[in-house]
């Protein structure tokens, strides 16, 4: 087994934000690869953010972030579990990447579900016309619409897209950390962003399991 050394533990600790026994698990299992040891810790945080998908998170914070001298502002409300963690450095941290992005990005919803049918058949029918002008086969249109599809969530849908500071992976993969890290459930609820001059971006999402919690 190869020898795991705490500046190993320490580099995959920043990668990942995970604890350093988590790390040091991983890079032992991993042999000591580090690429391996990411994809691991993240698979772990896949089946935390799972196990964790339908508790209540009605605590959390609501952050501002001001771009551009002022022309772009953000506010975005992202919820966790408990007070504690809302107070966390961690936590705090995650929610000003997560105002950031917002900023940067200009999404228009939070997730796919988002999205409602009449936008999504609108654009089908865009693709559709799109790849049929192309010529493609009629018995591969449809393949060809959704798979560009993907590519409108990954514009248009906050956690779909690709982490600005690190487009190897996406929002929701920084949640999934985040959740792995944290211990909590975390759920971007709604923001508003401003464009000075221009109607603001409004978009909401309300889990089905957290609907009791805000009734």
């Amino acid at each position: 087994m190869a020898q795991i050394t705490a500046a190993m533990v320490k580099e995959l600790r920043e990668k990942t934000g995970a604890g350093m026994m988590d790390c040091k698990r991983a890079l032992e299992e991993a042999g000591g690869d580090l690429q391996k040891a990411v994809a691991i810790l993240r698979e772990r945080g896949l089946k935390t953010y799972e196990q964790k998908a339908h508790r209540a998170a009605s605590e959390g914070l609501v952050a501002s972030y001001i771009h551009q001298g002022g022309k772009i502002g953000v506010l975005v409300e992202v919820n966790c579990e408990t007070d504690f963690v809302a107070r966390t450095d961690e936590f705090q941290q995650l929610v000003h990447e997560i105002a950031m992005q917002i900023a940067a990005t200009n999404p228009q919803y939070i997730a796919p579900e988002d999205v409602p049918e009449e936008v999504l058949e609108e654009e089908r029918r865009i693709l559709r016309a799109q790849a049929e002008k192309e010529g493609k086969p009629a018995n591969i249109v449809e393949k060809i619409v959704e798979g560009r599809l993907r590519k409108f969530y990954e514009e248009r849908c906050l956690l779909q897209q690709p982490y600005i500071r690190d487009d190897s992976k996406n929002v929701e993969t920084l949640l999934r950390e985040a959740v792995a890290k944290l211990g909590e459930r975390i759920v971007i609820r709604r923001f508003a962003r401003f464009f000075l001059g221009q109607t603001a971006t409004v978009a909401e999402h309300l889990p089905e399991a957290n609907q009791e919690d805000q009734s």
